[in-house]
């Protein structure tokens, strides 16, 4: 048998829950999902900002593409059978090809740190501008909260979720609103 103590304790126990549960019980909050690199591809100023990075690392690419062209004809008037070279002459053009490559390799480098660092500062404040966008998106449509799903070559962070929940269009259109 329960004793007296025990009663209160649960009836009080009982109480607190029902007072409780309307705290907790509220109504369910809106999640909206929204992918990025979507956002980038179709909004007019992303597909103009990745036009742009497309053209400036073309621009770096055709650079290498000429040094590479000239170290080849460089290393192929070495290896002709039919060119007479002194072994003087000879020495310096194999000098000159091994100072050659090596200039090569340090643009190479330099170049795809430049490209790397102009993408990620790209990426850092399209980023922040897509999530004001969300964010406004969120204020009107009265979502709690608003997930990058990401894809398959980033971290996928929405594993699932239901094809209504997806806000990536809305988020494109206010992202064009906001940055004409």
């Amino acid at each position: 048998m329960m004793n007296r103590t025990n009663m209160i304790g649960l009836a009080v126990l009982w109480c607190m829950a029902q007072w409780t549960t309307p705290l907790y019980a509220g109504d369910s909050a809106r999640v909206g999902v929204l992918d990025q690199q979507t956002v980038m591809e179709r909004s007019k100023a992303g597909k103009a900002a990745l036009d742009d990075m497309a053209g400036y690392a073309q621009t770096r690419q055709k650079i290498i593409n000429a040094d590479e062209q000239e170290l080849k004809e460089l290393q192929q008037s070495l290896e002709d059978p039919n060119t007479k070279l002194t072994d003087a002459v000879r020495q310096e053009k194999e000098e000159q090809l091994r100072s050659k490559v090596e200039a090569y390799q340090h643009r190479v480098q330099e170049f795809n740190r430049e490209v790397q660092q102009k993408r990620g500062e790209m990426v850092a404040d399209y980023s922040r501008k897509i999530a004001a966008a969300a964010q406004s998106v969120a204020q009107k449509e009265g979502y709690a909260a608003i997930l990058d799903k990401g894809n398959d070559a980033m971290l996928r962070i929405v594993l699932y979720h239901q094809a209504a929940l997806d806000v990536t269009e809305l988020v494109v259109k206010e992202f064009d609103r906001q940055n004409p």
